[in-house]
């Protein structure tokens, strides 16, 4: 039959299927069958036949017509898994069905109705033919479909290379198939890289997208934090009742890893060929982190201690979750397979930013959030995972494309998930001392970013992308300025040389925020001066030489915090701050002086309206951007984006700890009650101290909050400012002796005396290393959850899965 003719008859079967006012027979063949038994339609074509309007019409008329469609065409999928799928005809008529069912189920979703019709028993559906008394032992008609799907993805010659010889003896028997031979890539647990066929992707592709439309039910419930909510369908999928579960956990994973995009490395190779499989990776991906998405914060996340030799994943059953893949996610402990994983997704995350002397020659890929979200998921649920990220510098790999995206999406409302999810991976990394230690690695490779050219560390390229970040961010991105000075003060111990751009940066930023307008215009915008100053205090006090025998406590990622005592001596590569902050001085004289009676708060208000921009942006620009970089450009306009619910504050997001001397972290706050207990200088002070404030501050009869002279008082006794005073009081008058008595007016010969300065037994006791670890709770699963939904509904147009559909997890919006 013709292509044209096959159109028509599914379209005429489509309008039939509107137009009957009595209930069609399940027994009517016939009529059935012309939905998936002759069609040769694509899933485009699926789409353009089968209007919205006309499913929620059958929905509301003719629901019978409806339920029975589905179930037969379910009833079709078991049926080709159970017989194998040997003949074409029987392949064909599995994909329509996939296709069909892909197009209808998210009208079945959005309405509260029908939302359990899935989950209802349909009469004769027996749990997989075993023979017992069908009605009584029958199957919900959604396990039904996910075991037929799990089972369809490892069917020899449809979606698997069929391991038999001859032909004569073709019947593979899918009840006895062992899957974990036929996972699809070489990668994690398993060596051998089957040969690629095109077909297989395209047909794995298809029942991926339509795995992932089951799961989507998420998409259409409203965001409920509290509920810890877990998804019927990966529940089920990701259980012992799938006997897949292990082989196709590992079949997504290594997709996905052992992906390259630039192929043979031959220039503009994607123009002349088209690349079947990265629209497989990219639905592997996004199945990947659909079925990863669980509540670590709620539920025991599986540790394991002992290592086992020659398995993928630890044989050690551990306490976790019941849902299987984040199980074996957690317990992946082998070197070599960590060495797969990261290398796989630090090559993906870099593919963007790869800049050749032939523009456009290298193909791009799109799918960087999966990834990002890909790999918090993996540093969330397996610590050994975490730790051999930081153990070397490959972790500057995840880093290096991390800061490209949030510096390029910065100035794009559509993009301001991104931000975030790249602000909280850098959070997680940032809490442990490996990672301050290993971004003092000078910064060679030179990306295209349109910040200032320097010359410096990672410590250094993190600074000047922060900066830029909260100096020509939109607004919106306000709400992350916490996360990225947590992020800074976390590092800030381990920073050996931060260059004079960085220092600048720092005290620019400083500047901005120290401001009495921008202090006293909101009641935590001084948490940001905090944080600043703490910064500089732990880069001041903590920075020592590195002796040969703590070089082995390094390498093995084991933390140990810097000597204490009273002698501090001024390490010789934090000159060019010490240096910006002696220029700097009168900012710091300016908030140790800080007006706190009610005129002077008034006329600052005052200022404060004429100021349009958020933060100054003099002095935010320096000479020459990096070569090839363009500036970040805003969202198109009638750009979708969703919506997100809102992340948690800093105090919620994060738990301090302290550095003990021999290096382990001791946690200053049961999780149970924060508070600020420990008594030291600190950027947040939640629980009873914020309620305090808010006393302190007035709220005006229109909710509007205003601050009082007690309020400014209560804060600024505890600014951090003694041991950068003392420090001003010591140096000062130093290098001003020095310009008077040598003429000088060159900066150099002044970095050079401060170099060779020493601040031995004048600065004050340094203060225990705080360090504010991320900790999960249900404020962040929620969060990820919209994101990554949100994620998955923008990135699938083709066809457009959701697009038109009532979601409730997020709003959709145009910029």
């Amino acid at each position: 039959m013709g292509s044209a003719d096959s159109k028509l008859n599914f379209r005429k079967a489509v309008i039939q299927l509107t137009t009957k006012t009595q209930p069609v027979e399940a027994t009517d063949d016939a009529f059935w069958d012309q939905f998936w038994a002759d069609t040769a339609t694509s899933v485009q074509d699926v789409f353009a036949l089968v209007p919205a309007a006309e499913i929620r019409a059958v929905r509301e008329e003719s629901p019978s017509n409806l339920a029975t469609l589905c179930y037969k065409a379910v009833e079709k999928l078991v049926q080709g898994a159970e017989s194998g799928c040997h003949s074409e005809k029987e392949k064909q008529i599995v994909l329509n069905c996939s296709r069909l069912l892909t197009r209808v189920l998210p009208y079945i979703f959005e309405d509260p109705d029908w939302r359990g019709f899935f989950w209802s028993t349909v009469p004769g559906a027996g749990r997989g033919g075993q023979g017992e008394d069908d009605d009584e032992n029958a199957r919900p008609l959604a396990e039904s479909l996910l075991l037929a799907i799990a089972d369809l993805l490892f069917c020899p010659d449809f979606t698997v290379q069929s391991h038999r010889r001859s032909t004569v003896d073709s019947a593979e028997d899918v009840h006895s198939l062992d899957s974990c031979e036929y996972i699809w890539e070489a990668g994690v647990g398993f060596a051998h890289s089957p040969q690629p066929n095109y077909i297989h992707d395209v047909n794995r592709m298809e029942l991926l997208k339509l795995l992932l439309t089951c799961f989507s039910e998420a998409m259409y419930l409203p965001p409920a934090p509290d509920s810890g909510s877990t998804n019927p369908w990966v529940q089920f999928f990701c259980s012992t009742e799938n006997r897949h579960a292990l082989p196709l956990f590992t079949s997504l994973l290594n997709t996905v890893c052992a992906y390259d995009p630039v192929g043979y490395g031959i220039p503009y190779n994607h123009l002349l060929f088209s690349d079947y499989r990265e629209p497989l990776v990219e639905e592997a991906a996004q199945v990947l982190i659909v079925t990863l998405d669980h509540d670590s914060a709620t539920s025991a996340s599986p540790t394991v201690d002992g290592t086992t030799t020659g398995t993928a994943m630890d044989d050690t059953d551990p306490p976790g979750p019941e849902n299987l893949f984040v199980n074996y996610l957690s317990r992946i402990h082998r070197e070599e397979d960590f060495q797969f994983i990261l290398k796989g997704i630090a090559r993906l995350l870099s593919n963007p930013l790869l800049q050749t002397y032939l523009p456009n020659s290298t193909k791009k890929i799109q799918f960087h959030q999966e990834l990002l979200v890909l790999f918090w998921k993996l540093c969330d649920f397996n610590k050994k995972f975490l730790f051999f990220v930081l153990k070397s510098s490959d972790v500057l790999d995840i880093l290096v494309p991390t800061l490209y995206f949030l510096n390029d999406a910065r100035a794009d409302q559509s993009r301001v998930g991104l931000m975030h999810i790249g602000v909280f991976i850098l959070l997680l990394l940032s809490g442990e001392r490996n990672f301050g230690v290993r971004l003092n690695k000078p910064y060679s490779v030179r990306v295209p970013m349109d910040i200032p050219v320097f010359t410096g560390t990672h410590a250094d390229l993190l600074i000047v992308v922060f900066h830029k970040i909260i100096t020509s961010g939109h607004q919106r991105l306000q709400p992350l300025f916490d996360c990225l000075l947590t992020i800074v003060v976390n590092v800030s111990p381990y920073l050996k040389s931060l260059s004079m751009v960085a220092a600048n940066k720092l005290l620019h930023l400083l500047e901005a925020f120290s401001t009495t307008w921008f202090l006293f215009s909101a009641a935590q915008n001084h948490h940001l001066v905090f944080f600043l100053l703490e910064a500089f205090n732990n880069i001041i006090q903590y920075q020592f030489d590195d002796s040969p025998s703590q070089k082995p406590a390094r390498l093995e990622g084991e933390a140990r915090g810097p000597p204490r005592g009273e002698a501090c001596s001024l390490s010789t590569g934090n000159s060019n701050l010490v240096y910006a902050i002696i220029r700097k001085r009168s900012v710091f004289h300016q908030l140790a002086n800080l007006p706190t009676d009610p005129p002077a708060i008034h006329k600052a208000l005052q200022r404060r309206r004429r100021t349009a921009e958020p933060l100054s942006r003099t002095g935010s620009q320096e000479g020459a951007s990096m070569e090839g970089s363009r500036p970040a450009a805003p969202a198109e306009p009638g750009t979708l984006k969703t919506s997100l619910v809102a992340t948690p504050g800093i105090d919620k997001l994060t738990e301090k700890s302290q550095v003990s001397e021999d290096g382990t972290l001791r946690s200053l706050e049961p999780t149970s009650q924060k508070s600020s207990a420990d008594g030291s200088p600190t950027a947040e002070e939640p629980g009873q101290a914020w309620r305090e404030q808010r006393r302190l501050s007035s709220v005006s009869a229109s909710g509007q909050w205003s601050p009082t002279s007690e309020w400014v008082l209560s804060w600024k006794s505890k600014l951090p400012l003694q041991t950068i005073m003392r420090l001003l009081q010591v140096l000062v008058p130093q290098v001003e002796k020095i310009c008077i008595d040598k003429g000088l007016t060159d900066e150099s010969e002044i970095l050079r005396f401060l170099q060779h300065g020493t601040l031995v037994g004048l600065l004050p006791v340094p203060h225990p290393i705080l360090i504010r670890k991320y900790q999960a709770n249900s404020g962040t699963a929620m969060w990820f959850r919209t994101y990554m939904w949100g994620v998955i509904y923008l990135r699938n147009v083709d066809p457009p899965v959701w697009y038109d559909t009532d979601v409730k997890l997020f709003e959709i919006q145009r910029v």
